[in-house]
């Protein structure tokens, strides 16, 4: 993925790393509709509950909230509709075998637009984590936090 400055992030699935066990991650573009482009620019969307599954061979974007875009009237789009998502044959083909083979899940991390501009959804192909683990990087996270706020106070 490019540098933090050359792309504007319009959504985050914060709970998503903290959930899941994330192994790869990919960019894909995402078939959008005119009305639903300009909604992603005013910065409306949410990808919290969403999820990247197969339809037809395919991967598509289930459950993301695109809002409805007020000024585009009847030529509206339907907020939770399934959203095909563009990744290459190579990466189909792959993500469908760790989904049907080993039981992985395909997760939404951000949706943000690219320096050039279009829309893209970086998605993870992920594991479920079980509780214990999920404790496991809580614990982690405070000793993080707890040693920055030691080093800081001996400066």
């Amino acid at each position: 993925m490019a540098s933090p400055s050359a792309y504007r992030v319009v959504a985050q699935n914060r709970r998503a790393r903290f959930d899941y066990d994330i192994s790869e991650t990919f960019e894909a573009g995402i078939l959008l509709s005119g009305s639903e482009v300009k909604s992603l620019r005013a910065g409306k969307s949410s990808i919290n509950e969403s999820f990247a599954g197969e339809m037809s061979g395919e991967i598509y974007l289930f459950n993301a909230n695109i809002p409805e875009y007020l000024e585009a009237n009847r030529f509206n789009h339907e907020p939770r509709r399934p959203r095909k998502l563009l990744l290459h044959k190579r990466q189909v083909q792959k993500l469908l075998g760790a989904i049907r083979r080993k039981g992985m899940t395909i997760v939404p991390l951000q949706l943000y637009f690219n320096a050039k501009g279009r829309a893209k959804v970086e998605i993870g192909l992920a594991r479920g984590k079980k509780t214990v683990d999920k404790r496991e990087t809580i614990k982690q996270r405070d000793w993080e936090r707890d040693k920055a706020r030691i080093l800081k106070n001996n400066d």
